[in-house]
């Protein structure tokens, strides 16, 4: 486990960009069953396209989160639930394969098992 926090040296605040932010954490895991998906599909690559581009999260920023030493919001919010991990690795999980898997999951899920999504179809 890495010892520094994860925050800012301001620390983080929680405005309501974290809280937009936790939300669409929320969705994402969710969405799979929520929302058709390619509706999810789409919203993965945006998410993974912004790693790719600009290399972070851009609404980290929004909230003070330094995204310096493997930081995510994932770790944020691990080292605020005192849940032991290692930074490195869950950055490069979160940057790529996590979005990618919950893709293929959604996919699974509904057109595979033919379960319709609960929100929109």
């Amino acid at each position: 486990m890495n010892s520094t926090p994860a925050s800012s040296s301001e620390g983080n605040n929680h405005n309501l960009t974290y809280w937009f932010h936790v939300l669409i954490t929320f969705l994402a895991w969710s969405g799979p069953f929520l929302f058709s998906w390619y509706l999810m599909a789409l919203a993965y690559g945006i998410v993974t396209l912004q790693f790719i581009i600009f290399k972070r999260c851009l609404l980290n920023a929004k909230h003070n989160l330094n995204d310096e030493n493997d930081v995510t919001f994932y770790s944020y919010l691990f080292d605020q639930l005192g849940i032991s991990y290692n930074r490195k690795r869950l950055k490069f999980w979160v940057r790529n394969l996590i979005y990618p898997i919950l893709g293929v999951i959604s996919y699974l899920w509904q057109e595979v098992l033919g379960i319709d999504p609960l929100l929109f179809f």
